[in-house]
């Protein structure tokens, strides 16, 4: 056990450093690649609890993602709000409310059931987002047309990109450091047992005294709240918010980053982000239809390495263990 704490401190440490050397040592383009993983690394997380941990597949997390989004660039537009610490825990307190409530109907089901549930309401969102114009902008969405304080410091005197890849940057890598370490204290506290345990067998949990709605629904906050924080992360990224977001092929790109990676390890879909970002944008620019070659890359990997890229590596890393 304590080899494999030490394992997993030390795979922590490298990558924290190496993310941290990426604006000096990458040219422009993958700085902002690796920004942009960074922000979907909560995402990812939060759909792993309910996912991985809880064994409950959600094809809506898209919504989760827009809502931070949205929050995010409403209360800039039409409220000023600068502070981005307020924005990220308004961001926060939406996908509380709203989690709370479609996961209190959507936990009442498993498997398929839910699994539709979850993309009828995904769905419902996006509709709403494209006729309520006057809220949202409709197709055409909302602009972000300034820059946020962090931490109370006021960055606005850089341009655009300095500001991406210097502040805001290492603002975005501390987040999701804080947020990586929570989630893996979840996960191994008492609460995160008891979800492994609903998982595995939920007739049996039961008889154990857990309520499996409760922690279903807990289960399915903790991951809204986790979406919609990289939302509000990721909408300064791209400074421009759209319904697309919320589609249902947002929330399928996030359930192939988690596949890609590894949903039976707690680093595996931080780590599918990172290859599903990088690889995709090689593909796009090399091949038209490079969701075709997605689709085959996702099949060959449920057949053969049904962990996912981090399953491949611990059996590389045994091998040669062995040898």
């Amino acid at each position: 056990m304590k080899k494999i704490l030490s394992g997993n401190l030390f795979f922590t440490l490298i990558l924290i450093a190496l993310l941290a050397l990426v604006p000096y040592i990458a040219p422009p383009f993958y700085v902002y690649l690796t920004l942009t993983s960074l922000a979907y690394i909560p995402v990812v997380i939060g759909f792993n609890i309910l996912f991985g941990y809880t064994g409950l597949l959600s094809f809506g997390h898209g919504l989760f993602l827009a809502l931070g989004m949205y929050t995010t660039a409403f209360l800039m537009r039409n409220y000023t709000m600068e502070n981005l610490e307020v924005l990220i825990l308004a961001s926060a307190l939406s996908a509380f409310i709203v989690g709370l409530g479609v996961g209190y109907i959507c936990v009442k089901y498993t498997r398929i059931y839910f699994a539709l549930l979850t993309l009828a309401f995904g769905m419902v969102f996006y509709t709403l987002l494209i006729k309520f114009t006057p809220i949202t902008g409709g197709d055409e969405g909302l602009r972000i047309t300034f820059k946020p304080l962090l931490l109370g410091l006021d960055f606005r005197y850089l341009p655009h990109l300095d500001f991406l890849f210097q502040p805001y940057y290492y603002y975005v890598l501390g987040i999701v450091i804080i947020l990586t370490v929570l989630a893996y204290i979840i996960v191994s506290s008492h609460f995160g047992l008891s979800l492994k345990a609903i998982k595995e067998n939920s007739e049996k949990a039961e008889a154990l005294g857990i309520n499996i709605k409760r922690f279903r629904l807990y289960s399915f906050v903790i991951s809204a709240i986790y979406t919609s924080i990289g939302g509000a992360l990721l909408a300064h990224i791209t400074s421009h918010v759209t319904p697309i977001f919320s589609y249902w092929t947002t929330s399928g790109e996030i359930v192939f980053m988690t596949l890609l990676g590894g949903f039976t390890n707690f680093f595996g879909p931080i780590i599918g982000v990172f290859v599903y970002t990088l690889l995709r944008d090689f593909i796009m620019s090399t091949i038209i239809y490079w969701r075709i070659l997605f689709g085959a890359a996702l099949l060959l990997i449920i057949i053969f390495v049904p962990g996912g890229i981090s399953e491949g590596l611990i059996r590389i890393y045994k091998h040669f263990k062995g040898a």
